[in-house]
């Protein structure tokens, strides 16, 4: 099992890092054709808009993305927002690909309801695309990470998502509002900054140290939300995604706090989008 889990790890860190190099870039990983078979995943992040272009085989062809604050705690709060920015992003990818984008996927937070699933539909529609379907984000990871036994915990920018899957099946998914969005607002009230000024703190790599010093306490309340989910057992492996663990001691800290070992995929604010691009079928 262990030896499954670490190739299955190695495998999705591929086509991560092969994301990353072309995410907002000028050129794909290849060549595409006309009438070529693309599905697209649209994450409505709070921190950022992510875009991401599959082949028929769930290959990485291309992504974009661009930071926002139209979302809140997962749920859009801008709506014109979003589809301005998604918009551009369409634009921009069908430029760099040479061919027309028609459908896609979104995603939302577990439990926030059928209105929010609506609201994302919405968006994606307004933008262009025919949207296929709307999914939980932690569970989209998972069929990324092909996790059919374990629990994935999804840290966004403004909650904490967990799924519990057993033998390929869900049997437990929760969400709460505590994310990358709760770090920046410790961030700016200890230093008296404004909410931009803290978020680019986070991002400095010079501030790490003294940034996770401030938010420690956030990180062990995100494992004490998995814990509380899984009742202090959390089906392994338990892989955490999102691009508010981007801190070189997230990890140990929240494995730490949560009484179990967690693992980090490479790129881990890619995950997600990934792993919604591949509901874009029809069928």
């Amino acid at each position: 099992m262990v030896q499954r889990n670490r190739k299955l790890l190695t495998q999705a860190n591929q086509q991560l890092q092969q994301f990353a190099q072309v995410v907002n870039g000028d050129k794909a990983v290849r060549p595409v054709s006309k009438d070529e078979p693309l599905r697209v995943g649209v994450d409505l992040g709070t921190s950022s808009i992510v875009m991401v272009v599959l082949d028929q085989d769930d290959q990485v062809v291309y992504g974009s993305f661009e930071y926002d604050h139209a979302v809140r705690d997962g749920l859009v709060v801008n709506f014109m927002d979003s589809v301005r920015i998604l918009s551009r992003l369409k634009e921009q990818t069908e430029a760099i690909l040479g061919v027309t984008l028609t459908s896609a996927c979104g995603a939302i937070p577990p439990g926030t309801g059928a209105g929010s699933a609506k609201i994302v539909a919405n968006v994606i529609e307004s933008a262009g695309f025919i949207c296929r379907e709307v999914v939980d984000e932690p569970t989209a990871a998972a069929r990324f990470l092909q996790v059919k036994t374990g629990t994935v915990v999804d840290i966004g920018g403004g909650t904490t998502g967990v799924s519990v899957f057993k033998n390929k099946k869900l049997i437990q998914v929760s969400d709460e509002a505590t994310g990358g969005f709760h770090m920046s607002l410790v961030v700016a009230g200890h230093h008296g900054w404004d909410m931009d000024t803290a978020e680019q703190a986070k991002r400095d790599p010079d501030q790490e140290d003294d940034v996770f010093a401030l938010i420690r306490p956030v990180v062990e309340k995100m494992a004490t939300i998995t814990s509380t989910v899984t009742k202090g057992a959390p089906q392994e492996p338990v892989i955490v995604v999102g691009g508010a663990i981007n801190f070189k001691d997230f990890i140990e800290t929240f494995s730490k706090a949560l009484g179990t070992p967690a693992h980090k995929p490479d790129f881990p604010q890619f995950v997600t989008p990934i792993g919604i691009a591949m509901y874009d079928h029809e069928g």
